[in-house]
């Protein structure tokens, strides 16, 4: 017999049917997701330095139909830790139906976006660039699942840093780090990128060898137990010879110091160009580029060339309306492989420059942007030769 399909009964892995079913009444009697309804509680400001928050209704199913947004703000100049211990959502190839969003930062701008996740991989642990974190859980119409759990913690030490960019710094930097503390990073590049680290600021105690407190970087080129640092000259730049790189901190019982402070970059956000001639773009180009990021491309071509870039479209923030600068989100270029090197150029808003040329065989471009309003970024090309 043919009649209509209850469609305010949601069951778990079963589109509900459009017009007409011959669903036999049995399948009635499966687990059933709550209607959705105005007094559905979900989401809100979590401010505690730890805490634990789910999708409405886990373990049971949630309901159709439901928008939840969670903000998670720490204490400024702390990052965020965000791990998973449940996640079981509708599947979809491109979560188009039933998802959840996670942003490092507010989620008003998409340019914050760290990821969108559906199915039943939970999606990995995730540390935020700066203090705010936003997670959106979105459910359709059709097809119901238990939904997830989650919890956060702040001042993380260590951790698995996934973004483009980012920094990591010792515990309670740029004050002393505290006695006995043991820390381990893994910064993971999507695909077969390399990873970079740069070191901003370094004082760990010294000592010969490094035994007491040090920081040991592996899976760059060098000794299997990795590279170990103290002491207060800055370490070198160093590349990934994979798609990982792991930092380790530790301190012993007595003395300290201020620590240290690194920037990684990873997948499209470190770039090495070698050939004379080539072309790049920002992340996302030309979509929006993501906030909170720090990119280095950097050209690098035989002694006793010179490279010329041209940047033949430009998309981001506008200068600061007061002092008419680049404060906000730039792109610089640096006459050589380092921000140590002169300042070429920096750039903001939408007026093209004319070409740059480097003085040495190398030059270094870097994209900064903030935590709020992004464009479409920038195109260059560069060619190298005996310029003149």
């Amino acid at each position: 017999m043919l009649r209509r399909c209850p469609s305010s009964i949601p069951t778990a892995g079963i589109h509900p049917c459009h017009e007409h079913s011959a669903l036999p009444a049995p399948l009635l009697l499966l687990p059933q997701a709550v209607e959705p309804d105005a007094g559905v509680k979900c989401g809100g400001v979590l401010s505690a330095p730890s805490g634990n928050f789910s999708s409405p209704n886990f373990p049971s199913l949630y309901p159709y139909n439901t928008e939840c947004s969670w903000l998670i703000v720490v204490a400024e100049g702390s990052s965020v830790l965000l791990t998973f211990h449940a996640f079981d959502l509708e599947y979809h190839d491109t979560c188009g139906f039933d998802f959840l969003e996670i942003y490092n930062g507010a989620s008003g701008d998409k340019g914050n976006l760290l990821g969108r996740f559906c199915g039943q991989v939970p999606p990995p642990p995730f540390t935020s660039s700066w203090h705010v974190m936003s997670v959106i859980f979105h459910s359709d119409k059709h097809v119901a699942s238990r939904g997830f759990s989650a919890g956060y913690q702040k001042d993380v030490c260590g951790g698995v840093l996934t973004g483009l960019s980012g920094v990591l710094s010792s515990p309670e930097y740029p004050n002393n780090y505290p006695n006995n503390m043991e820390c381990h990073w893994l910064i993971r590049a999507s695909g077969p990128a390399a990873v970079k680290l740069v070191f901003m600021d370094f004082q760990v105690e010294g000592s010969d060898g490094c035994t007491y407190d040090y920081v040991a970087v592996l899976g760059a080129p060098g000794p299997a137990r990795g590279h170990h640092y103290c002491g207060r000259t800055r370490p070198p730049t160093l590349v990934s010879l994979g798609h990982e790189l792991q930092v380790v901190f530790k301190s012993d019982f007595n003395i300290g110091g201020r620590g240290f402070k690194a920037h990684y970059f990873s997948g499209e956000c470190q770039e090495v160009f070698t050939a004379v001639r080539g072309n790049f773009s920002s992340p996302q180009y030309p979509g929006s580029y993501p906030n909170n990021i720090r990119c280095h491309w950097t050209i690098r071509l035989p002694p006793g060339y010179r490279v010329k870039i041209f940047i033949l479209d430009l998309g981001l923030e506008e200068p600061n309306s007061l002092t008419r600068t680049c404060d906000f989100d730039h792109l610089a270029a640096f006459d050589g492989a380092s921000e140590d090197a002169q300042l070429l150029g920096k750039w903001c808003g939408h007026h093209l420059p004319p070409p740059v040329t480097s003085h040495h065989n190398q030059l270094l471009l870097l994209l900064h942007t903030d935590r709020s309003t992004s464009g479409r970024g920038f195109s260059v090309a560069y060619i190298g030769g005996q310029l003149s």
